[in-house]
C-alpha cells in the first residue's frame, strides 16, 4: 500500500512539475509578445507624430553651435531652435547693421574717404590690409566691411558719419530697436567690442531686414574682389571671409556674415534657398573654426530631408 501511494504521489509530482513549466513558458512567451508588440505600437505612434508635426523637428537635428535658429523667410514660422534668447557677444556680425546704417543715411556712396591712424583697431590688433592713407570710395568700404570684415572699413565708416562715431553707435542702436530687437545693444561699428551682443531671435530679425538692402545682398555674397589702391595704382586681393561663399559648394546664398571673437565663438548668419525654401539661418557661439559651417550643412541636409524639392529642381 505504501509502494502504491509513493508511486501515485511521484507521477503526481511530475505532471505538477510539466504544467509548471508548461505555464512558465507560456507566460514568457506572452511577455516577450507583448513587449514585442507594445514596441512596435510606440514606433509606429513615434513615426506618425513626427509625420504628423507633433514631435518638435529640434529632436531630429543636433548641431554645435550653442544658439541656433532657423526661418522660414516667407511664412516667418520657426524651423528649428536653440537657445534663442540667450544673449552672446555677436563679434563681426555686427557689420550687418553698419551698413544698413549708412545706406539709411543716404551718404553718397562714390564720395571717397581715407584710412585715418584712428582706425587702427588697438583693442585687439587685428590684421588689416587697409593700410593708413589709403583712400577708397565709400561704397568699397562697405563692401570690405561685408565681404572681408575689415574692422578698419567699419571703423571708418563710423568716423566719418554725420556725428562721428557716438552719434554713429546711436544709430545703430535706435534702427536695432526701430526692427523688434529688444535684446540688443551695440557700442561700436566692427564688432571688436565683446559688448556688442544680442540673441538668435533678434539677429534673425536683423538678417530680414538686411536682405532687403540690394547692396548688402550683393556686397556680402561677392567670393572675392580685387580693389585699386588711389595712390600707387597697386591692386589688393580680398576674399570673402565665409568659405561657403569661396567655393562650389552647390549653396544659393542671398545674404552672408561671418563673426568671431575668442568671447563670442564662431558665428554665422546666411539667408539661403534650400529645397525651394528661403530660410534665414543663425549661428552662434560655435567653437572649433569649421564647425559653423558644419552646422550650416547640417541644417541644409536636415532641410532637403524634411522638404525634399519638387522634381526636377535642386
Amino acid at each position: 500500500m505504501s509502494l502504491f501511494l509513493a508511486h501515485k504521489r511521484a507521477r503526481f509530482l511530475f505532471h505538477r512539475v510539466i504544467l509548471c513549466a508548461f505555464l512558465s513558458w507560456n507566460l514568457t512567451e506572452l511577455a516577450e509578445a507583448k513587449d514585442h508588440s507594445s514596441h512596435r505600437i510606440k514606433s509606429m505612434a513615434k513615426r506618425s507624430s513626427i509625420q504628423s508635426g507633433r514631435i518638435a523637428p529640434a529632436k531630429a537635428l543636433s548641431l554645435r553651435s550653442n544658439a541656433a535658429l532657423v526661418t522660414d523667410v516667407n511664412t516667418g514660422a520657426v524651423l528649428y531652435e536653440k537657445n534663442i534668447d540667450v544673449v552672446h557677444p555677436i563679434a563681426s556680425l555686427t557689420k550687418l547693421m553698419t551698413a544698413m546704417v549708412i545706406l539709411d543715411s543716404g551718404l553718397p556712396l562714390d564720395a571717397t574717404i581715407r584710412v585715418e591712424s584712428s582706425d587702427i583697431d588697438l583693442e585687439r590688433g587685428s590684421r588689416s590690409k587697409m593700410r593708413i592713407g589709403e583712400v577708397l570710395p565709400r561704397r568699397d568700404f562697405i563692401r570690405l566691411a561685408l565681404m572681408s570684415s575689415e574692422n578698419r572699413a567699419a571703423a571708418a565708416l563710423a568716423r566719418t558719419y554725420p556725428g562721428g562715431q557716438a552719434r554713429f553707435v546711436s544709430m545703430m542702436n535706435r534702427r536695432a530697436a526701430e526692427i523688434g530687437m529688444a535684446s540688443t545693444w551695440f557700442v561700436d561699428s566692427s564688432g571688436l567690442s565683446h559688448t556688442n551682443a544680442s540673441t538668435a531671435r533678434d539677429l534673425a530679425k536683423m538678417v530680414a531686414a538686411a536682405a532687403r538692402y540690394d547692396l548688402i545682398r550683393q556686397y556680402s555674397t561677392t567670393p572675392e574682389v580685387a580693389l585699386t589702391r588711389f595712390d600707387s595704382g597697386q591692386q589688393i586681393a580680398y576674399r570673402n571671409t565665409n568659405l561657403l561663399l569661396r567655393r562650389n559648394t552647390g549653396w544659393e546664398i542671398n545674404l552672408s556674415k561671418t563673426g568671431f571673437l575668442n568671447v563670442a565663438g564662431y558665428c554665422l548668419l546666411l539667408q539661403a534657398k534650400i529645397s525651394d525654401r528661403l530660410v534665414n539661418i543663425v549661428l552662434l557661439d560655435s567653437w572649433g573654426r569649421y564647425s559653423r559651417l558644419g552646422d550650416a550643412h547640417r541644417i541644409k541636409k536636415w532641410l532637403q530631408n524634411r522638404y525634399p524639392a519638387a522634381p526636377g529642381k535642386m
